[in-house]
C-alpha cells in the first residue's frame, strides 16, 4: 500500500537539515553517566544561572553526588520511586541527578497541585520520599500519605544576596511566601536539603544501572483527555529522546548553548527538551521560578541566550509586550513552540514584530517529549513538522487500524526508541495505547492529522474532541483557530453538546477582550462563523466567559469544559 511506502520510505528525510542523520546509535548508558561526563568535559564552564548566581558544572556535579549518598543514607534504595515538588531551580537539578545516582525514579509533581493532586500522585506512583519546596509542605502533609523523608528546601537558598528578600515576582504565581515551611520541623523524617548537602560527602554510591531496564522518570500525563497517568521511560528512552533532538539540530554546540529556562520542570517538555538536552550536552541554562517577563528578557540579553524553547501562550503575550524588542530575537539559533496548536495569527503577529521564525513541533510524554519538528530552513505554516531521528510516524483509521493514505485524516501513531515501556500500574491502558503492527511496536497518540506527500504532518485535533453534527466530522480545533482570528476575542474553547436529533449541538465558549466585554452578541459571533467556516461547522451555541479552564501549559483544557457539561 502506498501509506505503507510512505512511513517506510519515510519522505521527510528529504528535507531534514544539513548534516542531520537519519538514524543515530543511542549509547546504552543512564542519564546521570552521560551528565558526569559532560560535567568532566565543562568542569569550568557556567551550567545554570539562577537570578545572578552562577554554578559551573564541576559545583554541580558534586552537589547531586552528595545529595545521591544522602539520598542512599536515608534508605531510598534501587526502584523506590521520589517525588519532586519543587519550582525551576538548582535544587529540582541537584535533586533530579542525585535521585537517579540512588538509582531511584522520579516522579515531578507540578507545583500549582493541591493537596488532593498530591495526594493521587504519590500514592499511585509509590513515591517513598519527597523533595519539596518549602512553601508547598502544606499541601504533603494535607495530602496525609506516610512518607520515609521529607527534603524541604527554599528558594533563598540559591539566590544571590541582592535577590533573597526582593520578592521579584517568584512567588507570585503560586500564591505562597517564601518561608518556614509552616510546622515543619526537622526530625520526624523532615530534613532540610542544604544540611543534607553538607552533611554527605559526595562519593559514588555505586549502584548499577540497567538503562534499558531501569525506570528514569514516572512523569504523568496532563490529564486532558481522563485522570493523569504514569508513564514510564527508561533512561534509555529519555537520552534516545535527547540525543534525537540534538541529531535533528545540527546548529547545536556542545558546550556553546545559552538556553533560558521558562519551562517548567516537572513537566516532560521543559523536563527533556530544556533540562536534559541542554545539561547533556554542556550548555549554560538561566533557570527561572516563574516567567517574570522583565527579568527574562533582561536575562537573555546579559547571557546572550543561543536558544528558546517555549509554548503558544508565550508567543501570543509576548508579540503583544511593550518590551520584547529589548531582545535581538534574530540573533537566536531557533526558536521553538510545542505543547499546543500556534495560531496563524500569533505566528504572523511576531514575525511582522520579531523578524524571527518560529518551529514548531510535536510531542507527548509517552514519547519523553518530542517526536516531530519543522526542519530549520524548511518549516510548512501549519505543521507540526516531520519525525526526528530514529523516529517512524503513520496514520491510521480510528476505526479499522488500517493505514490512510497521504492527506487522509486519521490518529498519528509513532514508532522510536523514545516511547515509553507503558503506564504505570495500567495494564489495559498500555494495550490500548501500544500495538504491534508488522512486526513495529507503535504508540496510538489520540491526536488526529493528516501527513502530506512530503512526510509533513498537520493537527486536527484529539480523538475525544472530534465532534459528531449530522453525521459530519467536526474538528474543535478549526473553530477554535477561526475564532482566535476574531479581533474582538481573546480565547475560544469549542466542545459538542449532546443532542438526540443530531448528535451533538457546536458548542463556543468565548472569551472576549476587556474592552470588548458586553459589547459583542452571540448572534454577533454566529453570523462571524457563518461567514468562515461551511455551514455544518458553525456554532449553535455561544457562552461567553471570563477565562477557561487551562492545563499547567497554558492549553484550554476540554476535558474540564467536558466534565463541566456533564455535572450540568
Amino acid at each position: 500500500m502506498e501509506v505503507k511506502a510512505g512511513y517506510r520510505e519515510r519522505p521527510w528525510l528529504k528535507f531534514y537539515p544539513a548534516g542531520a542523520p537519519a538514524n543515530i546509535d543511542i549509547p546504552d548508558r543512564s542519564l546521570p553517566e552521560v551528565f558526569d561526563e559532560v560535567a568532566g568535559r565543562f568542569a569550568d564552564r557556567t551550567a545554570l544561572v539562577f537570578y545572578g548566581n552562577s554554578i559551573s558544572y564541576k559545583k554541580l556535579k558534586e552537589e547531586t553526588d552528595r545529595f545521591a549518598t544522602g539520598m542512599v543514607d536515608l534508605g531510598v534504595r534501587k526502584g523506590d520511586k521520589v517525588a519532586l515538588y519543587l519550582l525551576n531551580s538548582p535544587q529540582f537539578i541537584i535533586a533530579y541527578f542525585g535521585v537517579l545516582k540512588a538509582g531511584a525514579t522520579v516522579t515531578p509533581i507540578s507545583p500549582v497541585y493541591t493537596s488532593i493532586e498530591v495526594k493521587h500522585q504519590l500514592e499511585d506512583s509509590e513515591a517513598t520520599s519527597i523533595v519539596c519546596q518549602d512553601f508547598l509542605y502544606e499541601n504533603v502533609e494535607n495530602s496525609g500519605v506516610p512518607l520515609k523523608s521529607i527534603v524541604l528546601t527554599s528558594i533563598n537558598e540559591y539566590l544571590p544576596l541582592s535577590k533573597k528578600m526582593a520578592g521579584k515576582g517568584i512567588f507570585g504565581r503560586y500564591g505562597g511566601k517564601e518561608g518556614p515551611a509552616g510546622r515543619a520541623r526537622e526530625g520526624q523524617g523532615l530534613l532540610q536539603f542544604q544540611k543534607l548537602l553538607k552533611k554527605y560527602p559526595a562519593h559514588s554510591t555505586g549502584v548499577s544501572i540497567n538503562p534499558r531496564e531501569d525506570v528514569a522518570a514516572l512523569p504523568y500525563t496532563g490529564g486532558t483527555t481522563g485522570s493523569p497517568k504514569g508513564a514510564i521511560l527508561t533512561h534509555y528512552s529519555m537520552l534516545a529522546c535527547q540525543k534525537q533532538v540534538q541529531a535533528f539540530w545540527p546548529v547545536f554546540e556542545e558546550g556553546r548553548e545559552v538556553v533560558p529556562a521558562l519551562l517548567p520542570f516537572y513537566h516532560i517538555y521543559g523536563q527533556v527538551a530544556v533540562m536534559l538536552t541542554g545539561l547533556l550536552m554542556g550548555s549554560t541554562l538561566l533557570l527561572f521560578t516563574t516567567p517574570d517577563l522583565d527579568e527574562v528578557l533582561s536575562t537573555m540579553e546579559r547571557y546572550r541566550a543561543t536558544v528558546f524553547f517555549s509554548v503558544p501562550t508565550a508567543y501570543q503575550f509576548l508579540k503583544d509586550y511593550e518590551k520584547t524588542d529589548r531582545f535581538n530575537w534574530k540573533a537566536l539559533k531557533m526558536l521553538t513552540s510545542g505543547a499546543d496548536t500556534l495560531h496563524e495569527s500569533t505566528i504572523q503577529d511576531w514575525e511582522r514584530r520579531t523578524k524571527a521564525k518560529i518551529i514548531e513541533g510535536y510531542g507527548l510524554t509517552e514519547c519523553c517529549a518530542v517526536s516531530h519538528v519543522n526542519p530549520l530552513g524548511r518549516p510548512k505554516t501549519g505543521s507540526f513538522g516531520v519525525p526526528i531521528p530514529n523516529v517512524l510516524a503513520a496514520v491510521i483509521n480510528t476505526e479499522t487500524g488500517q493505514f490512510l493514505p497521504y492527506g487522509e485524516i486519521g490518529e498519528l501513531i509513532i514508532a522510536g526508541p523514545n516511547i515509553m515501556k507503558g503506564y504505570w500500574k495500567r495494564p489495559q491502558d498500555t494495550a490500548d495505547a501500544l500495538i504491534d503492527i508488522d512486526g513495529i511496536r507503535w504508540l496510538k497518540t489520540g491526536d488526529l492529522v493528516r501527513m502530506d506527500e512530503e512526510g509533513y504532518f498537520f493537527f486536527y485535533d484529539r480523538k475525544k474532541d472530534m465532534i459528531k453534527y449530522k453525521g459530519y466530522s467536526v474538528f474543535a480545533r478549526e473553530i477554535e483557530e477561526v475564532l482566535h482570528q476574531h479581533p474582538l476575542i481573546k480565547a475560544a474553547g469549542v466542545l459538542g453538546v449532546p443532542d438526540p436529533g443530531v448528535g451533538q449541538l457546536i458548542k463556543a465558549i468565548v472569551v472576549l477582550h476587556a474592552e470588548a466585554r458586553g459589547k459583542v452578541s452571540e448572534e454577533e459571533i454566529i453570523k462571524y462563523c457563518a461567514e468562515n467556516l461551511a455551514h455544518y461547522k458553525v456554532p449553535k451555541i455561544v457562552e461567553f466567559r471570563g477565562e477557561l479552564p487551562k492545563t499547567d501549559v497554558g492549553k484550554v483544557s476540554h476535558r474540564e469544559l467536558r466534565e463541566e457539561l456533564e455535572e450540568a
